[in-house]
C-alpha cells in the first residue's frame, strides 16, 4: 500500500497535529522531561498562533483523556450560551437563525479554561514553561501557511472597513500575510505575559493555574471580551449587532470532567464526547456496520458507510444536544440499529430518516429541510464556517467539479499526544476564527461563534438555552483494544469529521499490521470521501440530498457504481478530504505510533 509518508514507531512520545510548529513545540515539552498532557497544553497555545484562521483562545475544545491505568475522561471545553441569550431576543431582531459570524453569536469562551484545567491536574510543567513557545511565535513571529493569507484576503474588505482591529493584526502593511515573511501578533503575546506576572505571585503551580483562570473569568481578560461583546459588529445577517456576553457569564463558567460516550465494535471500545458533541454519530455509525463488511474500498463499502452515515446524521439532527435529555443508550441500541440498517437498499436515499428510538417521534427545526444552493447566501463570504472541499480541475470533459468557492472557507485544529509512561490525549481545538469576530484590540484574539449551531425555535434538543452548549461538531476519539487505550486521532472538518474518522478507524481495524505496527499512515492516506445529504451545522446550515464529494484517486470503477446507485457524486481534488492525526501505543510491545495528513501539506507527526 502507497503511503506518503512512514508511520512514526519509537519508545519515548509521538505527537500529531495539524501544524508542524505545534507538534514540535509539544514534542520540545516531552523532550524536556513533561507528561502528554503538558505537552498538547504547549501545542494547543501555540495551534491559537499559527493557525488563528482555525481556531484561538476564546473558541472551544473538546479533550479526551487515558491517563495511564485510568479510565477515559472527557474535558469539555465547550462554554454554555449566555444568561441573555434566548430565542426571543433573537426573534425580536428579526433573525431566523443566529448569525455565522458576530458577538450574537457567542459562547462563553471555553477553550483556554479547558487546557488550564488539564495543566492543573494532569499536568507536571509550569505556566510559564507550557506558554513560552506561543509567546516566542506570537512576540517573533512565524512564516504563516498559505491558508492564513487565502483567508484573511477573503475578508480584507470586512477588515479595512469594519473590524480595524483585526486589520492591525491581519493586514501588516496594508496586505494578507504571505508565506515567508514574519508574521506577529504582540497583542496576543502582550496577554499571556500580562497574565504570567499577574499570577506570579500566586504560590504553586497549582495555585497558579488556578490564578490564571480567576484572571480569564474575571480579570482582565474578562473585562475586555465583555467590552468586545458589547460593540455593535456587522455580521452575517448584513446588521451591526452587540452580543449577551457578560462578566457574570465568564465568572460562572468552568471547564468540566464527564464520562464518554463508548461503543463496542469488534474487540474494539471506541470513547467519544456525549451529545452536546457529534461524537455519538461514529459510534452510531459501527452501531449500523452489519456483521459481515463488504470488500473494503469497493462500492459496496462506500455506499454502506454514506448510508449508514445518512441514518446516523439525521439522528444526530432530531435527538442530540443540550437543552432537552438525549435517548443515547437507545439510539446505540442493536435493535434500534438493526431496524435502521433495514433502510439501507442498493440506491441512494435522498430523503432525511430519523428514526424514533423508544417509540419518540422525532422533531426537527424547519429550517432543517432547507437545500443549500448556489445563492450567495451559501458563499463562504455568508457562511459561519467554510467547507473543506477543494477546487479541482476534472480530467474528465464535464465532469462535475467542486466550485471555486469552496477553496476559500475555514476548518478547525487537531492534537494527539502519547507519552513513555502510555498516558494518551486527543483534542480537536476550534473557533475564536479570526474571520469569525473582530480582534478584541486588548487581547489579540477574536470572540468565537459556536451559537451558531443552534436553533431559534423552541423545544429542540438544540435549541439555543441560556446555560446549555450548542451542540458542537468537535469529536476527538480514543479507542481502546480488549480495554486498553491504543489509539488517539481526530480531525478538522465540521460535519465531515465523524465521516473521515470512521473510514480511518475502519481502514486501521480492517487491514491489519504493516512492519510490526497499526498502519496508521496508510489509514490516513487511503482515498476518502463525504456527504452533505443533512442538515449542515454551519451558518447558513443548508443540505444538499443525494450529494457525496470524493477524492478524485478514488477507482474510476467505484465513482460509475455509485453514480449508477444514484449518488449525485462530485469529484474533489486528489489530496482534499480529512486532515487526519493519530498516535497510537501497542499494549504488547509498549512502541508508540504516530502518523499525520499529508493534505494541505501541514500537519505533521514527530516522535521517537
Amino acid at each position: 500500500m502507497f503511503t506518503t509518508r512512514p508511520t512514526l514507531q519509537g519508545t519515548f512520545g509521538m505527537v500529531s497535529s495539524t501544524h508542524w510548529l505545534a507538534s514540535q513545540s509539544a514534542m520540545a515539552v516531552l523532550e524536556g522531561g513533561g507528561n502528554a498532557y503538558d505537552a498538547a497544553v504547549a501545542g494547543a497555545f501555540v495551534l491559537h498562533v499559527v493557525e488563528p484562521h482555525l481556531n484561538g483562545p476564546a473558541g472551544e475544545v473538546p479533550i479526551l483523556l487515558a491517563p495511564a491505568g485510568d479510565e477515559v475522561r472527557v474535558l469539555c471545553g465547550q462554554g454554555v450560551a449566555p444568561a441573555g441569550a434566548t430565542v426571543a431576543l433573537y426573534r425580536a431582531l428579526g433573525l431566523d437563525l443566529v448569525p455565522g459570524t458576530g458577538p450574537l453569536a457567542a459562547a462563553v469562551p471555553g477553550a483556554f479554561d479547558a487546557w488550564m484545567l488539564l495543566l492543573r491536574d494532569h499536568g507536571t510543567k509550569s505556566l510559564d514553561e507550557v506558554l513560552q513557545y506561543a509567546i516566542g511565535y506570537a512576540e517573533h513571529g512565524h512564516a504563516p501557511v498559505e491558508n492564513v493569507g487565502a483567508t484573511v484576503e477573503t475578508v480584507r474588505e470586512l477588515f479595512e472597513t469594519e473590524w480595524t482591529s483585526s486589520a492591525e493584526v491581519y493586514l501588516p502593511g496594508g496586505k494578507p500575510p504571505r508565506p515567508g515573511a514574519l508574521l506577529r501578533n504582540p497583542a496576543l503575546a502582550g496577554t499571556w505575559r500580562r497574565l504570567l506576572a499577574e499570577t506570579a505571585g500566586a504560590g504553586d503551580r497549582e495555585a497558579r493555574i488556578e490564578a490564571a483562570r480567576e484572571v480569564w473569568r474575571t480579570g482582565f481578560v474578562a473585562e475586555a471580551l465583555v467590552r468586545q461583546a458589547a460593540r455593535p459588529t456587522l455580521d452575517t445577517s448584513g446588521e451591526r449587532h452587540t452580543g449577551t456576553l457578560t462578566a457574570a457569564d465568564l465568572a460562572a463558567w468552568s471547564a468540566s470532567y464527564e464520562a464518554p460516550a463508548t461503543y463496542d465494535w469488534n474487540g474494539w471500545t471506541v470513547c467519544k464526547a456525549g451529545p452536546w458533541s457529534q461524537g455519538p454519530a461514529l459510534l452510531q455509525q459501527l452501531a449500523l456496520l452489519p456483521p459481515e463488511l463488504p470488500a473494503y474500498g469497493s462500492a459496496d463499502y462506500v455506499h454502506l458507510l454514506i448510508e449508514g452515515c445518512k441514518l446516523a446524521m439525521a439522528d444526530r439532527e432530531a435527538w442530540y444536544g443540550d437543552a432537552a435529555e438525549v435517548p443515547l443508550g437507545e439510539l446505540l441500541a442493536a435493535g434500534y440499529n438493526a431496524e435502521r440498517r433495514r433502510l439501507i437498499g442498493d440506491k441512494a436515499s435522498y430523503e432525511l430518516r430519523p428514526g424514533s428510538p423508544g417509540g419518540r417521534g422525532p422533531r426537527l427545526s424547519t429550517h432543517a429541510y432547507v437545500v443549500a444552493n448556489d445563492d450567495p447566501a451559501f458563499s463562504p463570504m455568508g457562511a459561519g464556517e467554510p467547507t473543506v472541499a477543494k477546487r479541482t480541475t476534472s480530467p474528465v470533459p464535464g465532469e462535475p467539479e467542486v466550485g471555486a468557492e469552496g477553496a476559500t472557507r475555514g476548518d478547525t485544529c487537531h492534537l494527539d499526544v502519547v507519552d513513555r509512561w502510555g498516558n494518551m490525549v486527543a483534542a480537536t481545538p476550534s473557533g475564536g476564527w479570526l474571520q469569525s469576530n473582530p480582534v478584541v484590540p486588548e487581547l489579540g484574539f477574536p470572540l468565537g461563534t459556536r451559537l451558531q449551531m443552534t436553533w431559534l425555535e423552541e423545544g429542540l434538543p438544540n435549541t439555543l438555552t441560556p446555560g446549555r452548549r450548542p451542540r458542537t461538531t468537535l469529536t476527538p476519539s480514543i479507542a481502546l483494544r480488549d480495554g486498553v487505550p491504543v489509539l488517539a486521532f481526530g480531525t478538522p472538518g465540521g460535519d465531515q469529521q465523524d465521516q473521515w474518522q470512521l473510514h480511518f478507524l475502519l481502514a486501521v481495524a480492517l487491514r491489519g499490521r504493516v512492519r510490526g505496527g497499526l498502519d496508521l499512515q496508510g489509514a490516513i492516506d487511503a482515498p476518502n470521501w463525504h456527504n452533505d445529504a443533512f442538515p449542515g451545522s454551519f451558518y447558513p446550515r443548508g443540505m444538499r440530498p443525494g450529494s457525496v464529494t470524493v477524492e478524485s484517486r478514488m477507482p474510476a470503477g467505484v465513482v460509475e457504481e455509485l453514480r449508477r446507485r444514484g449518488h449525485d457524486v462530485t469529484l474533489g481534488d486528489p489530496w482534499s478530504e480529512g486532515r487526519l492525526c493519530a498516535v497510537a501505543r501497542d499494549p504488547e510491545t509498549g512502541i508508540l505510533l504516530a502518523a499525520a495528513n499529508p493534505r494541505g501539506m501541514q500537519g505533521y507527526a514527530v516522535g521517537r
